[in-house]
């Protein structure tokens, strides 16, 4: 019987959650929507890419913020002037820098960034190898046992 309501349970957590994912985004607002859905779907899948930059690791389609708000209006402006994602894209990096997105391109100065984590793991675990080996190749210091006069000092405190 508790085995059945437990599957039960799950099955209702997982359709909640699986519901809850297909949602879309929670924070675009009716009066950003645009009429035609084709050019929506462009904006949606713009706005997931771009960074809130008050929010910093949410994308302007989940964050409530007014300047996510704003952007999310101005890819709207852009995509309905004309514009290609790549050109709506482009002139939002222009104004607000590369930080504005969410996955920057691996080129210029971004590459030192996206290579510094791996480099420094590397370099840590060749330092690991090396102190390691180090600590092997020293020489063995030899356990000294207590001298005759340490001996009596020794029984002496222990009898007290």
């Amino acid at each position: 019987m508790r085995l059945a309501g437990l599957k039960s349970l799950i099955v209702i957590g997982l359709t909640t959650l699986s519901l809850l994912a297909a949602a879309p985004g929670g924070a675009v607002e009716p009066d950003e929507v645009l009429d035609d859905p084709v050019l929506e779907q462009r904006a949606r899948h713009l706005s997931e890419g771009l960074r809130c930059l008050v929010c910093r690791n949410e994308s302007i389609d989940d964050s409530n913020a007014e300047l996510a708000r704003d952007l999310r209006i101005l890819v709207r402006e852009r995509l309905l002037a004309g514009d290609s994602d790549t050109e709506a894209l482009d002139f939002i990096v222009d104004r607000y820098g590369e930080y504005v997105l969410l996955r920057p391109a691996i080129s210029g100065a971004n590459w030192l960034l996206w290579a510094a984590g791996p480099l420094m793991l590397l370099m840590a675990l060749v330092i690991g190898v090396l102190y390691v080996r180090g600590r092997a190749r020293a020489p063995k210091v030899a356990e000294q046992s207590l001298s005759p006069e340490e001996q009596e000092r020794l029984r002496k405190i222990l009898e007290e």
